[in-house]
């Protein structure tokens, strides 16, 4: 009896959580088709932009109320994944930091992941970072600067380790994938 129980409750547990899924993706800024979440996220929707075929794991935080996030096409955003486009102000003197609602320019700033990039469990992306087409985002990295395009990037501090391919494996990369005549 008890399996039967929990199977139902499984089941009508799974089916909320893609309905609310179906509608958070349903509310973003725009999305292109295949746009894909898993489990729980919680994600400011309206401030969210995704392309083709993009995937966000179980556990995303996706908070933002000014600045966008832009995802590109064929994206892979692995579970527990925190992207977060705004900061607080620290600089106002007479003033506790919880009291301060002004912000500066520079409070608030875009998150662009572009294509082909794949972010590993746990990673943080914080504001005004732009991660190059077709890199590769550690788990548990903590990006605050941008990755350029085809490189592999973890640790705390964002650190390049090496790039994903030579120049010349980018261009006949590109050039198989259609990339290079658009010039994209």
């Amino acid at each position: 009896m008890i399996t039967i129980i929990g199977n139902l409750l499984f089941r009508i547990s799974s089916l909320n959580r893609r309905f609310i899924n179906k509608y958070l993706v349903s509310i973003m800024g725009a999305h292109g088709s295949n746009v894909r979440i898993e489990g729980m996220c919680n994600i400011t929707a309206k401030n969210v932009y995704c392309g083709n075929n993009v995937f966000i794991g179980s556990g995303g935080v996706f908070i933002s109320s000014v600045a966008d996030i832009h995802i590109g096409n064929n994206v892979m955003i692995a579970p527990n994944v925190m992207i977060v486009t705004g900061n607080h102000r620290t600089d106002v003197i007479g003033r506790y930091m919880i009291d301060v609602t002004e912000k500066t320019d520079v409070d608030d700033e875009d998150v662009i992941i572009e294509d082909d990039v794949w972010i590993g469990m746990g990673a943080m992306i914080l504001k005004g970072v732009t991660i190059g087409r077709g890199s590769v985002i550690g788990a548990g990295a903590i990006v605050t600067k941008n990755i350029p395009p085809y490189s592999v990037a973890y640790s705390h501090s964002s650190l390049i380790v090496k790039e994903r391919f030579s120049a010349e494996q980018v261009e006949q990369h590109e050039k198989i994938l259609g990339l290079s005549e658009r010039g994209s």
